[in-house]
């Protein structure tokens, strides 16, 4: 019987798959695993490497090539790569990332094993930018919480503190997958809020037992434009499907953080000099934000009533005056 699939989504990864699968092949482990590796039509070399890994571990790899890309953001290549797992749990992985405990499985299936009451659970990661654009940094901080609910991935801000390969959760905890959850370009968010509406719990582990690559030229590591209006009416929309799902409970702590995005589209490489897809937006951010008085006039004077349309305003009203004197 596989207790753990773990799920390993490529695209253009030629450089880093082989980290990653070695990364996996290292675990020590007194249960069966499998390792579905979904490569969504990768143009270069990622393929021929998983077919080299197949023939390598043929009882532990399972290949799932496709010829074309899926689409939906890579997340119906994780559709079909969980419609195929066998495992009692799952462990997601990007083919870019890797693991850097060799007993992080054991540790994490025991827990589940001894807790029916949890979900999933969860450790550290380490992020590292392959262009050294930043310094390295973990995902969690130091005063991360233990036991996590639904209601910890919801806020006025956008909510993200589980890294993709650092969760390891129940197969079948989530039995339908909504239509605001193909159409989001997040995977991770939806994943969490689907797993955990329930009332299901996650196990925070503090150990730091992988590596979140960030890198420009492969997977979906550097997609998040806020300065682009298609990124940021894509977010709109995943938390308006998250809002439904649950009930409305968090309804206005979720608007507040919809509003941040109607305030980020203002100065979108789309909406700049477009008065009236500016003025929509503004109001959206009004409606919903409801910010202090003083950032109220500041969105009026600067998006809505600009000092362009002030000059013209006052020089139509001016005019008949102007006319009159000149006669």
């Amino acid at each position: 019987m596989v207790k753990v699939s773990v799920m390993v989504l490529t695209y253009k990864h030629e450089k880093f798959i082989r980290k990653t699968l070695d990364s996996i092949l290292s675990q020590k482990v007194n249960f069966r695993y499998e390792i579905l590796v979904g490569d969504d039509a990768s143009p270069d070399n990622t393929q021929a490497i998983i077919k080299e890994y197949h023939q390598q571990y043929p009882d532990i790899i399972v290949p799932m090539l496709h010829e074309k890309n899926l689409g939906g953001f890579g997340k119906n290549n994780t559709l079909r790569a969980l419609e195929k797992a066998k495992g009692q749990y799952i462990a997601p992985m990007d083919g870019d990332d890797y693991w850097t405990d060799d007993s992080k499985l054991q540790k994490m299936a025991d827990f589940l094993d001894t807790h029916p009451d949890y979900v999933a659970c969860f450790h550290n990661a380490e992020i590292i930018f392959d262009d050294d654009s930043h310094p390295n940094q973990f995902v969690n901080p130091p005063d991360q919480k233990e036991i996590v609910t639904v209601e910890d991935f919801i806020g006025e801000d956008e909510v993200w503190f589980i890294a993709t390969s650092a969760i390891l959760f129940r197969h079948g905890v989530i039995n339908h997958y909504p239509q605001w959850f193909h159409e989001s370009k997040s995977g991770d968010i939806p994943r969490y809020i689907l797993l955990g509406k329930g009332g299901g719990k996650f196990r925070y582990m503090k150990e730091v037992m992988s590596v979140y690559r960030k890198n420009r030229n492969s997977g979906m590591s550097f997609t998040d434009g806020y300065a682009d209006a298609e990124f940021l009416k894509n977010r709109i929309g995943m938390y308006k499907g998250i809002d439904h799902e649950l009930n409305y409970r968090f309804h206005e702590t979720l608007n507040k953080n919809i509003a941040r995005y109607y305030r980020m589209m203002l100065d979108s490489k789309q909406y700049v000099d477009k008065y009236f897809k500016q003025v929509s937006a503004a109001i959206q951010y009004l409606r919903l934000g409801k910010p202090s008085s003083a950032i109220t006039k500041e969105i009026i004077r600067e998006y809505i009533f600009p000092k362009w349309l002030s000059k013209t305003y006052s020089f139509f009203a001016l005019l008949p005056h102007r006319i009159k004197n000149n006669s």
